[in-house]
């Protein structure tokens, strides 16, 4: 029997063919080559990333066809196949730093208090820069989302957490999952370069949501972990007043 990889990269992809060879040179780049990478194809239908996952032959890549039913779904149906160790779950129109998994994997396996490492972002596309991040905090990550998707963390931890939520039909269930990861008191840790870069697209899920659906999600993230948030109750009044000021500001 072959001997597991340390690390499982899990790339959903729902009609990113145009970006996916961009994304997964990225990850066959890395410095740290003991890794496996499954894409799980979300039931694309735009013709060209369809075929292209036809054939898809990469250097340690394995191809998961599902029926669409959203970007949790597809990284949960990755991650239960994954025999790494760690996840880095991965967009498949983004890019990882060729040392990012090497000293991702150096702090966890010298820091087992350690559940999330993250890095920081730059943004490239249709727009380009720092995305600056506020430090981490868990008080401050339940009411702003301080931890990009592209975070390591341990394949054991998605399970005691009960993984990524099917719920977060217009997004931010990345947000939802590190809150969750709050729960089991790790650590956060954070490698202060930038390994990570966020495609920045006009057209992406992100750039979409409307008012209606920030708000739908925020109250869902509230109400899944509405014990966290009710010790909190004075910071929660002000992030719900915020919300609705800016609704009544905008045009």
């Amino acid at each position: 029997m072959l001997t597991p990889p340390k690390v499982s990269v899990v790339i959903p992809c729902y009609n990113h063919g145009a970006f996916l060879d961009e994304t997964v040179d990225s990850v066959l780049a890395q410095s740290f080559a003991d890794f496996e990478i499954i894409i799980v194809d979300d039931g694309s239908t735009d013709p060209g990333t369809v075929r292209l996952l036809e054939g898809y032959r990469r250097p340690k890549t394995t191809v998961l066809r599902t029926a669409n039913g959203g970007v949790s779904r597809a990284r949960n149906t990755g991650i239960a196949r994954a025999r790494g160790s760690y996840i880095l779950p991965l967009d498949a129109d983004d890019r990882i730093a060729p040392t990012y998994m090497e000293k991702a994997v150096a702090i966890l396996d010298a820091r087992p208090e350690v559940g999330i490492v993250y890095c920081d972002e730059e943004k490239f596309g249709e727009e380009q820069g720092l995305w600056d991040l506020p430090p981490y905090d868990p008080v401050a990550e339940l009411f702003d989302n301080l931890i990009h998707p592209a975070a390591f963390f341990r394949k054991s931890d998605w399970a005691r957490v009960g993984g990524y939520s099917p719920m977060f039909v217009y997004g931010w269930e990345d947000w939802d999952f590190w809150v969750s990861m709050t729960r089991l008191n790790k650590e956060v840790s954070k490698i202060p370069e930038i390994l990570y870069y966020y495609r920045v697209r006009s057209v992406s899920r992100d750039h979409s949501m409307r008012f209606g659906h920030k708000f739908a999600m925020m109250a869902l993230i509230i109400m899944r972990h509405k014990t966290l948030y009710l010790r909190h109750a004075g910071a929660l009044f002000k992030k719900i007043t915020w919300l609705v000021r800016s609704r009544l500001a905008s045009p």
